[in-house]
Parts: C-alpha cells; structure tokens; sequence
C-alpha cells in the first residue's frame, strides 16, 4: 500500500487496517525538504511538475516505520524510495537497521539516485556523484548490517575496523527505484525493482527486462526477486493475475482511489482498504495460493 502524500495522523489507523486485510506491504516516501521553486524538473512528468501539493507531509521513513512496527505484528514496510545519497551511508545504516531490529526484520531499503540538484545542495551533498556514491554507500552498509566488525576503504567512504549495533536479524533486503539502463542494471545487482507508474505491459517488459540483466551477470533466476510497480491499468483481478504471471510480484496502490479518489477521508480509506481486499486481493490469493 502506497502512503505517499498522507497526512501523518493517518498512518497508524491504515497501517492496522493494511495488516487486517493482508496486505503485504506499506511503503513510505522520502523528501528532506519540499522546496517553493525548483529549477530541477521533475523525471516523471511530462511538464517536469511535481504531482502533490505543497502542503502534503513528509514524515522521516524510519521514524515512522518504528511507530507503526510498534502497532502491527506481519506488516512489512518498504521506502519508495528513499534517497540513501543525501546522507552518509553509516546514518542511513543505522537508521535502517534499528528499524529492521526493532519491527523484527519487517524492513526494506528501497532507494534512488534522487533527482532534485537543490535539495542535494541544501544538505551539502554532491549532485553529480550520487549515483556513485549510492552504489558505494549501498556496499558499505551492508558489510555495516553484518555481525562482527567491520572496515571499508572506498572513493568516497572509509572507516577503520568498528561494529554498529543493533544488528538486525537478518539481511535487509536493497530494492533500487528508476527507469534508466543505469538504475535497472543497479536493480539487478540487488534484491528488487520499485517501478513508477506502469501499465501492466510495460511492468511485465521491465519485469522481463530486469531477468535478463540478472543472468547475463551471472544471478540465479530462481533466486527471489521483487518488481514492484504501481500499476495504473489494472483494475480486476485477471488484470493483477497477468501481471503476476508476467513477474510482477507486488504493487503499489492507494486501494480507496479506486471509489473515492483523492479527497478520500479517512473513514473512506478505511471502507476503501476493505472494498479493495473482496473485490480484488480475494479473488487473486484464491488463485495464486
């Protein structure tokens, strides 16, 4: 479930509604700051207009996944993306790996290169190496995430032995977001793919797009692999189930738009996220289960 441009008094009572209708997942959304005037356009319009409002939230991700990780028990929580080269690698690791201890490993670490120059310049990061310092950042936290002590010499981070604690249970999972030739091979190398907006069609070609990539580098295929999309023509359940068969394996979705739109209250998110599970999630798990 997609929580992008909530208010964040609603988070809690649609992350428990989220969980009761079996819902895997709940992603959160990233921005340090929401800047009046940009020159940087935005990738993912036509115009390069932002698509929310200025005064939508932007709660911390990891802040939050620890408040809703304290009223949920299954819920998974994933960052759409997070844009990890904003900040130093061993802040986000931390970050991301207490939340990962505390909701009991139910943590993803979605992330993107990012693509606002002016935010990257507020916070004091360079804008043209990101994309290079994701990939390093992304090797230094892991070995950050792991038991035991750890040492790491790169381009642009290092560190002599030390250990950062709490470990979370397990491995945390690195999804990578994007669409370029560039993005979609650094998904290979990871653990799954955050689509934008798609047609089914064209999640199943990045779907099979992202497969290749995986074995011409040598990855097992069989290994598992999430491509996650936000799916903007599907809308019964034989259209989920093609995407499904085509490997897709999760989508994002705000489930009360499909009968209320965006000026949903939260009672008619709540009614929405139950509609949603009888006509769509049942029908889908009785025939994938």
């Amino acid at each position: 479930m997609v929580t992008a441009y909530q208010p964040v008094e609603d988070l809690i009572p649609l992350a428990r509604a989220a969980e009761e209708a079996g819902f895997r997942s709940f992603s959160l959304a990233d921005h340090v700051v929401d800047l009046e005037e940009l020159a940087t356009p935005y990738p993912y319009t036509d115009d390069g207009a932002r698509r929310w409002p200025t005064d939508v939230d932007w709660p911390d991700p990891w802040v939050t996944v620890g408040a809703l990780a304290a009223v949920t028990e299954r819920l998974e929580f994933f960052t759409s993306i997070y844009v990890a080269a904003l900040r130093d690698p061993f802040s986000v690791a931390k970050a991301v790996g207490t939340a990962a201890a505390l909701s009991g490993g139910r943590v993803t670490l979605g992330v993107g290169v990012g693509w606002c120059r002016e935010e990257f310049e507020l916070v004091g990061q360079d804008f043209t190496t990101r994309g290079r310092r994701t990939d390093e950042g992304l090797a230094l936290m892991k070995e950050l995430w792991a038991p035991g002590w750890t040492e790491f010499q790169g381009e642009f981070y290092s560190c002599d032995r030390l250990v950062m604690r709490p470990h979370p249970p397990g491995p945390i999972p690195i999804w990578v977001g994007g669409l370029s030739d560039v993005a979609l091979r650094r998904a290979a190398r990871h653990d799954g793919w955050i689509g934008d907006l798609a047609t089914v069609d064209e999640a199943i070609e990045v779907a099979g797009r992202l497969r290749k990539l995986r074995a011409d580098a040598g990855i097992d295929t069989d290994l598992p692999y999430d491509v996650a999309p936000a799916l903007t023509d599907a809308l019964t359940p034989d259209d989920f189930l093609r995407a499904v068969e085509g490997g897709v394996t999760l989508t994002m979705t705000m489930p009360w738009m499909y009968y209320y739109g965006h000026k949903a209250t939260l009672e008619q998110k709540l009614e929405g996220i139950e509609r949603f599970h009888a006509d769509v999630m049942a029908p889908v798990f009785a025939r994938t289960r």
